[in-house]
């Protein structure tokens, strides 16, 4: 089945989204403390979509051995994955582009494994914020050849955004079963 993986900084809000998106609290445990997912969790939905919540990148209240092993996990997934569809590259809207963000762009890029920008908390900014902001992502975007040229704004406490992200991941999902039981996933 095929999969998306929701990928970003330490306590970017990668597990929020998940409950958001499946309109469940507690499927994906979620904590103030950074670094809290420490290995790659798998939900699936229903037989026709695999979402991955994976180990955030960056600052982690852990050790630095272990936080990289976790991140060494999640990149060789990134890499190898046959099935991922997509990876939603979540963006913290009051932090911006980060240059850890920058490096997991480019490895994408590299590997040839689409993505989809994706800000997080953005009822914490204003309408003018969020649309500057959504404004200079996508120009940063255009020159990456593995990212959808569209970026989505997301709230996980107000639903903002989760409508629109569900509908891609549906889109994800019709794509596979309209192939049929073959092996082959079609490319989005």
């Amino acid at each position: 089945m095929p999969e998306v993986a929701f990928a970003g900084r330490s306590n970017v809000g990668k597990s929020s989204l998940v409950n958001a998106l499946t309109g469940r609290k507690t499927l994906a445990r979620v904590s103030n403390a950074p670094g809290r997912t420490r290995q790659l969790n798998f939900f699936t939905l229903g037989g026709r979509l695999m979402l991955v919540d994976l180990p955030g990148y960056g600052y982690a209240k852990a050790p630095r051995s272990e936080a990289k092993r976790w991140t060494d996990l999640a990149e060789a997934y990134l890499r190898g994955r046959p099935n991922l569809r997509r990876v939603c590259l979540l963006v913290d809207a009051r932090r911006g582009v980060g240059e850890s963000d920058r490096e997991v762009m480019a490895k994408l890029d590299a590997a040839a494994v689409p993505y989809q920008a994706v800000l997080t908390k953005c009822d914490k900014l204003s309408q003018a914020q969020l649309a500057q902001l959504t404004e200079a992502l996508e120009l940063e975007l255009a020159g990456h050849g593995a990212a959808a040229p569209r970026t989505l704004a997301t709230s996980a406490r107000t639903p903002s955004g989760i409508a629109e992200l569900r509908a891609d991941l549906a889109a994800i999902s019709r794509d596979w079963r309209s192939a049929g039981d073959s092996d082959t996933v079609p490319p989005l």
